[in-house]
């Protein structure tokens, strides 16, 4: 099949032309082949880790958008590996949780937050390349999920029961793990997400306004000067981390892992440190690549003569 021009990537959308309100009916798309349901994207939302700041050196990308029946949903980009990386993501939506709920508001008004996370690496082990998960209550010797309901009032003043579903819901993109069969109109935008450029065949809602709208022909040229340097940003962030492995490794060979160890910290993290930060990568996607802490990666840099610069 044919395809269209290239695509802007996703992430680099995010941070930019998809938080314009005349866009979003690219995010709509998205949301609704994802969710299987027609989203409407009422808002872009701001938090502490939702900002529309285009910093040149990042590891994942937030967005938090609020739809027409006041639900959250966040969209996050993660680049690189993290071994904490499930625990941030429940810490993620338990924040958005908190942050919309206003002291003293009633407990019903909890807003509903759905997360969807997409991954350019391997989480776990598994058969497939989206995953879903929630929180229910299931028997204990049945094994039956319990069924809690809500009565609501209609439009025409009626009642009707249906089933509350507040918990956070999850899904988990797979990117790297998707083989480009097209199976489903999500399918069509995780190869959007893979390729950065569609076939002249998809035909899911919105699919067409992803292709005029995030084409890489269509960009000023200071947009893509920035983007530009977004790439090879991305680029020199991954070569950091091989590098860094391969030469820690080689190091370690050479002086011993019980060098490392004496000093607290082994040797290939004190290597990503070093280079991470000769290549200008910014101090808290230094502590996720090597799982330090600041304070640790400063003490690193002081150690080394390296000025910290944070």
């Amino acid at each position: 099949m044919d395809q269209t021009p290239q695509l802007i990537r996703f992430d680099w959308a995010i941070k930019s032309l998809l938080r314009d309100k005349a866009n979003f009916d690219v995010l709509e798309g998205f949301l609704s082949a994802v969710l299987r349901e027609n989203v409407h994207v009422e808002e872009i939302l701001e938090s502490e880790s939702n900002s529309s700041e285009r910093n040149d050196k990042f590891n994942r990308v937030d967005i938090l958008v609020k739809d027409r029946n006041g639900r959250r949903l966040i969209i996050e980009i993660q680049n690189q590996r993290e071994a904490d990386y499930l625990e941030r993501l429940l810490f993620g939506v338990s924040k958005v949780v908190i942050e919309n709920q206003a002291l003293g508001k009633h407990y019903r008004d909890i807003s509903k937050v759905i997360s969807i996370s997409i991954l350019y690496f391997n989480l776990g082990t598994g058969d497939d390349y989206v995953y879903y998960g929630t929180t229910e209550f299931r028997g204990l010797h049945t094994g039956h999920p319990l069924i809690v309901r809500e009565k609501v009032e209609q439009l025409d003043s009626t009642w009707h029961y249906h089933e509350k579903k507040i918990f956070p819901e999850y899904y988990l993109i797979n990117v790297e793990r998707f083989e480009d069969e097209i199976g489903s109109a999500m399918d069509e935008w995780i190869y959007m997400l893979k390729h950065s450029c569609l076939r002249d065949d998809f035909q899911s809602a919105h699919i067409d306004q992803a292709r005029k709208k995030l084409a890489l022909i269509n960009m000023g040229e200071n947009e893509r000067k920035h983007y530009e340097r977004f790439l090879k940003n991305l680029a020199i962030e991954k070569d950091v981390i091989q590098t860094a492995k391969e030469e820690g490794r080689e190091e370690g060979r050479e002086e011993g892992l019980e060098e490392g160890q004496e000093r607290g910290i082994d040797l290939q993290k004190r290597k990503t440190v070093l280079l991470a930060h000769k290549q200008g990568i910014l101090p808290d996607i230094i502590c996720n690549i090597t799982h330090l802490t600041l304070e640790q990666v400063e003490a690193i840099l002081a150690q080394s003569d390296q000025p910290a610069s944070f």
